[in-house]
C-alpha cells in the first residue's frame, strides 16, 4: 500500500470514529474557541451565490456549511456534497433530511478522484482541501467545471510564516488526530493550493486569517467574473 493510500485509510477511520459527534468536537478544532463558523459564513459569501446556483462542496463532512449554502441558493439551487468517509456522509444525510431539503445530493468519494458535474456556479472546500495530496489537481479539475464567471472558495488551515519551529510543534499538535501534521507541515499544502489557484482562476483573492492560522483564496473562471468580489488580500 502506498503512503497516499496509508494516509486515505488514515482519515476515513479517523473521521469514522468522530462522525458520530463531529458537529460538536469541530467547535474545538483547532483549539477551543477559534472562530469557525464565522470563517465558513465568510467562505459562502466570497462566492457570490445567487438563488438557484448550483454549489459543489468538496469534503462536505456531516453537512456543516448547507445550512448558510441554502439560504443563499434557495431552493431552487442546487447543492452536491462530497466527502471520502461514509460515516460523515450518514450524518449528512440525516442533517439534509432534518431539515427538509430536497436540493441536495451527496457522493462518496476522494476528492482527486471526483468527477465534477459541467458548468457548475461554485465549489468550496472548508478545512479539509490541505489534507488532500492531490489538492492542486482538485483545484485545476474544479476550475475546469466552472461556468464562467464561477468561483472556487478554499479555507484551510496553515502555518504562519515566520513561526518559530517549536511553536509550530505545539499548535499543530492539537491537530494530529485529524491529519499526518508532521508531513503536512513539510508538504505546506497551502502554498501549492494558492499556486494552483493562481494558474487556474482569475482575480484571485487570499486572504491571511486569525493571525495567519488560515487563509481564505477565492477566485473566478473565465474572462468574466460574477461581479462579487471576496474580502481583499492581507491579514485579519
Amino acid at each position: 500500500m502506498s503512503q497516499v493510500d496509508r494516509r486515505r485509510e488514515h482519515l476515513i477511520e479517523t473521521y469514522r470514529k468522530k462522525a458520530k459527534h463531529y458537529d460538536i468536537t469541530s467547535r474545538l478544532y483547532p483549539v477551543p474557541g477559534y472562530p469557525q463558523r464565522g470563517q465558513r459564513l465568510r467562505t459562502v459569501q466570497a462566492l457570490g451565490l445567487r438563488a438557484g446556483d448550483t454549489v459543489v462542496d468538496v469534503a462536505c463532512g456531516t453537512g456543516l456549511n448547507f445550512p448558510m449554502l441554502e439560504k443563499a441558493i434557495g431552493p431552487g439551487g442546487r447543492i452536491i456534497g462530497v466527502d471520502l468517509t461514509d460515516a460523515m456522509l450518514a450524518h449528512a444525510q440525516h442533517r439534509i433530511e432534518a431539515n427538509g431539503w430536497s436540493n441536495v445530493s451527496l457522493v462518496q468519494s476522494d476528492a482527486a478522484g471526483f468527477d465534477f458535474p459541467a458548468e457548475v456556479d461554485a465549489i468550496l472546500s472548508t478545512y479539509a482541501l490541505s489534507q488532500v495530496p492531490e489538492c492542486a489537481a482538485v483545484i485545476a479539475h474544479g476550475a475546469t467545471a466552472l461556468s464562467e464567471g464561477g468561483r472556487w472558495a478554499v479555507l484551510d488551515l496553515k502555518v504562519p510564516d515566520n513561526t518559530p519551529g517549536w511553536l509550530t510543534q505545539l499548535g499543530t499538535a492539537t491537530v494530529r488526530p485529524f491529519a499526518w501534521i508532521d508531513e503536512w507541515v513539510m508538504r505546506r499544502p497551502w502554498a501549492a493550493i494558492r499556486a494552483a489557484m493562481q494558474e487556474e482562476l482569475a482575480d484571485l483573492s487570499w486572504t491571511e486569517l486569525f493571525f495567519g492560522t488560515a487563509f481564505l483564496a477565492a477566485g473566478s473562471c473565465g474572462p468574466g467574473t460574477s461581479g462579487v468580489r471576496p474580502p481583499g488580500s492581507g491579514h485579519q
